[in-house]
This record gives C-alpha cells, sequence and structure tokens, in this order.
C-alpha cells in the first residue's frame, strides 16, 4: 500500500443510533494501522483490517462514547500487540473500565496492549510523527496531528474553537473535526463543542486542504439530512467540506 487510507468507522457523539456508531476512525498506512478514539464504532475493526501489522491507538480523552468500543477487544488479534496512546491517567482510566467486574481486562486478551501516556507535545517511539496538544472541552481531551508518507492528518474532538485545533490543523492534508452542535445553537462555555461554521473557521484559518466534520450529536442530528445541511452551512466558510457518515472512504495519495 503506497497511499494512506482513511475509513470513519464511527461519525456520531455520544451514542448509537441510525445514523451511525460513536467515534472511532481507522488509518491504514503502508507499514501500520492506526485507530482514532474507540467509540463503538471500533468494534467495525474486523471489517476493515486482518491484524497482522502493528496497531496504535489515540485517544482523545475518557468520555465513554470515545472508549467503550474497547469492550470489543477480545474478539481481534494485533498479532504484533496493540499500543494505546493518551493522556496521563489513561492505564488508570482503561483498568477501571476494563477491570473483571465490566469486561475482559487489558491482561487477560491474547495479545500484548501497552500504554503510552504522553505529555503535550511530540510523542516519540513511534514509527511516524505524531503530536498531542489539550483542547477545550468539559474534561481534559487531546487533540493529534499525524504525519504519515508525507501526508498530514489532524484530529480534534470534542472541544470549542481554540488556538490548538488550529495549530494541529495547520496545512493539514486532511483535517477531521467534531460538529456536535447544529447551526444556530447557543454557546455553551460548560460543554464546549463545535458548530459547523466553527469546525469551518479552524479549518479555513489552519489552510487545511479538507475538512471532514465527525461527531455529530445525534439529539441535534437525529437524520443524516441534517449532517447535510451542516456541511452547506461550513461551505459558506471553507470550500472542501463533507459531512461524515460511518464507513465513508478518503484516500491521501
Amino acid at each position: 500500500m503506497s497511499q494512506i487510507q482513511v475509513t470513519l468507522l464511527g461519525t456520531n457523539g455520544w451514542f448509537d443510533t441510525h445514523t451511525g456508531n460513536t467515534p472511532s476512525v481507522l488509518v491504514q498506512a503502508p507499514d501500520f494501522d492506526v485507530i482514532l478514539d474507540a467509540g463503538y464504532g471500533f468494534a467495525k475493526l474486523d471489517r476493515f483490517l486482518r491484524g497482522d501489522r502493528p496497531a496504535f491507538c489515540f485517544l482523545s480523552h475518557f468520555h465513554l462514547d470515545h472508549l467503550i468500543g474497547l469492550h470489543t477487544l477480545a474478539k481481534y488479534q494485533f498479532q504484533h500487540g496493540l499500543t494505546i496512546i493518551g493522556q496521563p491517567g489513561t492505564k488508570w482510566a482503561l483498568d477501571s473500565l476494563l477491570s473483571p467486574v465490566y469486561s475482559v481486562p487489558l491482561t487477560g486478551l491474547r495479545y500484548p496492549v501497552h500504554i503510552v501516556e504522553t505529555q503535550p507535545g511530540w510523542i516519540e517511539g513511534l514509527p511516524f510523527e505524531a503530536q498531542a496538544l489539550p483542547l477545550i472541552h468539559s474534561q481534559p481531551c487531546f487533540g493529534y496531528r499525524l504525519q504519515i508518507a508525507g501526508k498530514t492528518l489532524a484530529y480534534c474532538t470534542d472541544t470549542g474553537y481554540c488556538e490548538n485545533a488550529v495549530k494541529l490543523a495547520r496545512q493539514a492534508d486532511l483535517l477531521l473535526t467534531e460538529c456536535s452542535q447544529a447551526p444556530g445553537t447557543p454557546h455553551n462555555d460548560e460543554w464546549p463543542h463545535l458548530s459547523p461554521t466553527e469546525a469551518a473557521r479552524i479549518a479555513r484559518e489552519a489552510e487545511a486542504r479538507q475538512l471532514v466534520l465527525i461527531h455529530f450529536d445525534p439529539t441535534q442530528y437525529p437524520s443524516l439530512e441534517d449532517r447535510i445541511h451542516a456541511e452547506t452551512e461550513a461551505r459558506k466558510v471553507f470550500s472542501s467540506v463533507t459531512a461524515g457518515r460511518d464507513e465513508m472512504q478518503f484516500t491521501l495519495a
């Protein structure tokens, strides 16, 4: 594989509905696989990968809609193990969530799982360049910038508008941002999220090449048609926008 394939496994925020599963994105590079967040879209991984290459999973934060898919780890066989990258406290959070009371613990899987707790900045020890920066959310949350095979991908969810999101997205080939707030929804400082126009503002200021909207709050976007409206609103600010839906794919060549 000489190109990068990006598959949206889950594009809902908060909970699953007929419009999609909760957030997870698969990035298939020439020599390894990267997973961004582990909502219940994570449970569809086996439709798209064989598990015979090194795999790296980046977690943005600890809200359940970004972790609940890890309950399905027991059905996979990552032959080279799985590396999970997240903010400080990731090991404690996953050991608590995946304790024997609720699920198969990480130590009970058929393959090794290595947890890397990272601080903001460039992340060392990976076969590609990756940067983490804090975003603005109700709980600590990281956004990520990945530089793989000459291409740059930025992932920013959950967040309100902030300068770190713009930094992560600077001239990115593909920017994935959340779009929880429907157009015209009043801003909530205690629960920061992006509207379509705010997501587009980040893409425009960062001079990104393509924006894909994900993490749609299903209470504000009850249908896929509502997402198309968000796409239309975002295009008033930034022209290259796609409203994501589950199993949509993008190629970075």
